[in-house]
């Protein structure tokens, strides 16, 4: 049933290795629904906004922005996505700092990609259980395909209201700062009026309660337990 799950699983790959990551992306495509490759930490940031994967599998030792950095970054807009890094043995103590930014698993290279795909279908059920999220007032969320509904009636939403939806989703019961929101959903600079009124036709589309505002720090989503 798990190796089922993995067909709607997204994974991005970070390595400034090109043929390591070509190979690897080659020896597991099959098993996911896709698989993209980022060639640094800076790319994996920019993959990380567009592409949303499921799962993350970075090298450690990248040019521009190492998986660390990235990993920290990544950590700060989604504390929940799983991040499995890959090691050289030199790198102990960049292995070791991964650890405490709250990575899921590491492996040291080389490695067996069957062992990467195994550990993934044990960590598929929980992530599935994660594609639909129950919120107040009868709202459900399905994250794989960024779509609200309420009692199984579509609502129709920007691309921005989903990916500020899935945000605060991600991030479920925490505050999210609005600078982070504004980073997060706009390529320009906006001010606060325009971050309120912005959710403010949200609500009106959805309802008032659902997006909590924090004040002076930001907003949340409330997540029920089913």
């Amino acid at each position: 049933m798990s190796k089922d799950l993995l067909k709607t699983l997204k994974i991005l790959i970070v390595e400034d290795e090109k043929r390591l990551a070509q190979l690897l992306k080659d020896a597991i495509s099959d098993s996911f629904f896709s698989v993209v490759i980022a060639k640094d930490g800076n790319e994996g940031l920019k993959k990380f906004k567009t592409f949303k994967p499921d799962i993350i599998i970075t090298d450690i030792m990248m040019p521009f922005c190492d998986g660390l950095e990235m990993t920290q970054k990544i950590k700060e807009t989604d504390e929940l996505i799983p991040i499995i890094v890959l090691s050289a043995h030199s790198e102990k103590e960049k292995l070791l700092k991964a650890i405490d930014l709250g990575i899921n698993k590491y492996f040291i290279k080389p490695f067996d990609p069957d062992e990467l795909i195994e550990h993934i279908i044990k960590i598929a059920p929980k992530l599935n259980k994660q594609k639909q999220v129950t919120l107040k007032d009868g709202f459900i969320f399905d994250n794989n395909t960024m779509s609200l509904y309420k009692e199984s009636i579509l609502v129709t939403l920007t691309k921005r209201e989903k990916e500020f939806l899935h945000l605060l989703i991600k991030n479920k019961n925490s505050i999210v700062a609005s600078s982070t929101i504004k980073e997060t959903l706009w390529n320009e600079e906006v001010n606060d009026e325009r971050l309120r009124t912005f959710i403010k036709r949200l609500r009106l589309k959805t309802s008032k309660d659902l997006i909590e505002n924090i004040s002076s720090q930001g907003y949340l989503i409330s997540i029920l337990d089913i």
